[in-house]
């Protein structure tokens, strides 16, 4: 190591894709009468703003080739960069062979992530990988002990203040920091590479899992004080919480970020109206509707009790008389993929309601990866995007179900997919009337979500039992009778479930005996 953590700038090497902050980077290093070395778009870039520039290929005497894919792969800037200032033979290799140090790199890669995202073409995509930037990048950030590397425009004005500050020099400090940061973009660079292929053959799961993410907060805490956590996102444009726009409130907290995400996927499930309740990651009400206030009264009016203090997700553009009747409860977040202005002024005065806007909603249909820590690993799966329609059903009761029995028992299994298993959900007229969630006995969710919807009844002076006459959907197959005769006790008529337990034939002939309809999907949606 150097005796001083000071190392002089004398010479920089840029070359970006992002011509963010360029032109004040490259005024500042030249104040600093700091030489710059650049290559084709950089190099016009800093001449039309008036910066002087020396070309690579002018600096290495080899000119670029093959399209520009040799450029700075040269020992004279990979020597430059890559030499050691205290090491006597790396100056004496530096001296015979003509070679000048480079002190700064300033790189930002080509911008593969966009060109995928763009759904650009195998060809476009492949051109899109920058082999010379990451080489750089590595090659400057394995030096740091006398190199200082840019990967970031944000952090452009950091480095030049500490060039300005410490008399044309970095400190270590600086270029660890900036070091670390730049073999986290080059990894996650990688892997965004390694899973385009892996999709492109066709492989799931490749033999090595790489992961990148930009970090978008970090949080006050995890799920509760004593855990620390941070968000990140993945690169993709899902819409959802990584993509939405904070419009007010307080910050978001970890379980304020997981439930978000839990009520927004919910209403991208269904096409019309649809507001969705969640509370601790479990919907206590969902409901379709002609108008979103609709829904949300009919959402609400499931468990509104349970509704005090949750997440409220919306699958139209938010209005102002949705945001009116929503100001009247306490919500912890409102998500929406647009909030008109009207809607923004109704909640303006809700100072700690976090409003978030996502632009888009996300594709139900997505069968992204899912991972989930394990002690040693993770597990990985593709997202539940399993759906089933009228067609996919098998009537296997005497009684078929009715038009707006069918109606609702799918409506019910779909919002099933969304709730803890063991999930039993209770919906009549396109809205849930009772929910129950993550109980270890099916029989236990049953009963639940019948006592819950029966205490929402009374607490609204109501008389009758909302579950009379409903539709009940199960997540998984009802292991023996008891669970079926739970929900045919609380009034339901018809039952939609997947089947195949080894007591189906005891199931359908119990729910024969209550009169009900009862339909098999072939499909369950457990959900731990």
């Amino acid at each position: 190591m150097p005796d001083s953590d000071l190392q002089p700038v004398r010479r920089a090497l840029i070359s970006v894709s992002d011509k963010t902050g360029l032109e004040d980077l490259g005024r500042a290093l030249a104040s600093a009468r700091v030489e710059i070395l650049s290559t084709g778009g950089t190099a016009r870039a800093l001449r039309e703003a008036g910066i002087a520039v020396v070309e690579v290929s002018d600096h290495t005497g080899f000119p670029e080739i093959m399209d520009g894919r040799v450029k700075t792969l040269q020992p004279s800037i990979h020597g430059g960069i890559l030499a050691r200032r205290d090491d006597a033979g790396h100056l004496a290799a530096m001296k015979d062979h003509g070679i000048a140090p480079i002190d700064l790199v300033v790189i930002n890669l080509y911008p593969f992530e966009a060109t995928v995202a763009s759904n650009a073409d195998e060809e476009t995509c492949v051109e899109n990988i920058d082999i010379g930037g990451p080489a750089l990048i590595r090659a400057a950030a394995k030096n740091h002990a006398f190199v200082a590397v840019l990967t970031d425009p944000t952090d452009y004005s950091a480095a030049i203040q500490e060039i300005e500050t410490r008399g044309g020099s970095t400190g270590l400090a600086l270029r660890k920091s900036l070091a670390a940061k730049a073999y986290a973009r080059t990894a996650a660079y990688d892997s965004a590479i390694a899973a385009w292929f892996a999709k492109h053959q066709g492989v799931a799961f490749p033999e090595r899992l790489t992961l990148g993410g930009q970090l978008r907060q970090t949080l006050r805490y995890g799920e509760n004080p004593h855990q620390k956590a941070a968000f990140y996102s993945d690169g993709s444009d899902r819409p959802g919480v990584a993509t939405a726009y904070q419009i007010q409130g307080k910050e978001l907290s970890y379980n304020n970020l997981n439930d978000a995400d839990a009520a927004f996927e919910l209403v991208a499930e269904f096409d019309t109206p649809a507001v969705a309740i969640i509370k601790h990651a479990n919907p206590c009400g969902v409901a379709l509707g002609a108008t979103l206030a609709e829904a949300y009264a009919r959402a609400l009016a499931c468990d509104p009790v349970s509704a005090f203090g949750g997440i409220i997700a919306v699958n139209r553009p938010l209005d102002r008389a949705t945001a009116e009747e929503i100001g009247k409860l306490f919500a912890e977040v409102v998500l929406a993929p647009a909030i008109d202005a009207e809607a923004r002024a109704a909640l303006a005065g809700k100072k700690n309601l976090r409003l978030l806007e996502t632009g888009a909603m996300p594709d139900p249909a997505s069968e992204r990866m899912t991972l989930r820590s394990l002690a040693g690993g993770l597990l990985v799966q593709t997202r539940d995007s399993g759906r089933v329609a009228e067609a996919d059903l098998r009537v296997v009761t005497k009684r078929a179900p009715t038009d707006r029995e069918m109606a609702d028992m799918l409506f019910a299994f779909r919002v099933a997919k969304h709730v803890k298993s063991n999930a039993i959900v209770y919906v009549k007229d396109g809205a849930t009337v009772g929910v129950g969630a993550g109980q270890m006995s099916r029989v236990d969710s049953a009963r639940i979500a019948a006592i819950k919807s029966k205490e929402a009844a009374e607490a609204a002076g109501e008389t009758g039992s909302r579950t009379e006459g409903s539709a009940v959907a199960s997540d998984a197959f009802f292991p023996f009778a008891d669970g079926l005769l739970v929900t045919a006790a609380a009034g339901a008529t018809a039952v939609i479930q997947p089947g195949g337990s080894v007591r189906d034939d005891e199931v359908i002939a119990a729910a024969d005996e209550k009169g009900l309809a009862m339909v098999f999907t072939g499909m369950r949606h457990f959900r731990h």
